[in-house]
């Protein structure tokens, strides 16, 4: 079964929500059967990757209010952050554009380390104060979960996945995705924003149970030939003998 996330690395709630859903994962009894796939959302395509503003000076403009009430917006944020275990530190945080990102993690995708990049980005940014539209810190982040630098490098220096990126936020926009992060279930059942991790196991279930219904054996009388009304190759048949 395939779970598809679409989300953004400077969207704490992307974190988050990815954090709970891998809670709600780990109780999911066939978790080992579950394929999840990341999908690209850009919060902020026109963004400037180099602003060097700051998350409340973004949060100030984009919603109308001061710096200092930015400031106390942020709070609650964090406290739900470190309810499941993360750390965001958002006084060094800064304003980035993520298309590079994204078409980083199809790199990674395509070597087998998405999940492992995916985790990466979102603690460079939330937790590291680390730049996630530097081309440069990229490949070295790239790096850190076992992909070759220099090949990261050529990617980001070129145009190489830029059509699945946005491939990936059209099709996002197609299944009428205006805010992330938002799960969708084997394209049945979709999931939007940071839910409970009770809420993702429940979804896991009845995805699950409706793609692998259960047959339930209703016993007959006792007489009924072939083996109780159950014909199988050779069933009940004794040894010929010469």
């Amino acid at each position: 079964m395939k779970v598809e996330i679409w989300s953004d690395y400077v969207c704490p709630f992307c974190y988050i929500g990815k954090r709970r859903f891998e809670l709600g994962l780990s109780k999911f009894e066939h978790n080992d059967k579950i394929e999840v796939v990341y999908r690209s959302f850009e919060l902020d395509p026109g963004a400037d990757a180099e602003s060097g503003k700051s998350t409340y000076e973004m949060l100030s403009k984009k919603y109308g209010m001061t710096i200092e009430q930015a400031k106390a917006n942020t709070v609650n944020v964090a406290q739900q952050a470190a309810e499941v275990g993360l750390t965001f530190n958002f006084d060094g945080q800064v304003e980035t554009n993520t298309f590079d990102s994204h078409r980083l993690m199809h790199f990674a995708a395509s070597q087998g380390k998405d999940k492992e990049l995916s985790e990466r980005l979102f603690k460079a940014h939330f937790t590291d104060n680390d730049n996630v539209g530097n081309r440069e810190k990229l490949a070295q982040l790239a790096a850190e979960v076992g992909l070759d630098a220099e090949a990261a490098t050529k990617v980001l220096a070129s145009d190489v996945y830029a059509d699945a990126v946005r491939g990936e936020e059209n099709e996002g926009s197609t299944l009428g995705i205006r805010g992330v992060p938002y799960y969708v279930f084997d394209r049945k059942y979709a999931v939007s924003g940071a839910q409970a991790p009770e809420t993702f196991l429940s979804t896991l279930k009845k995805a699950w149970d409706e793609k692998h219904p259960t047959l339930i054996q209703v016993d007959g009388d006792d007489d009924v030939s072939c083996a109780d009304g159950v014909c199988a190759p050779d069933a009940g048949r004794s040894q010929r003998t010469e």
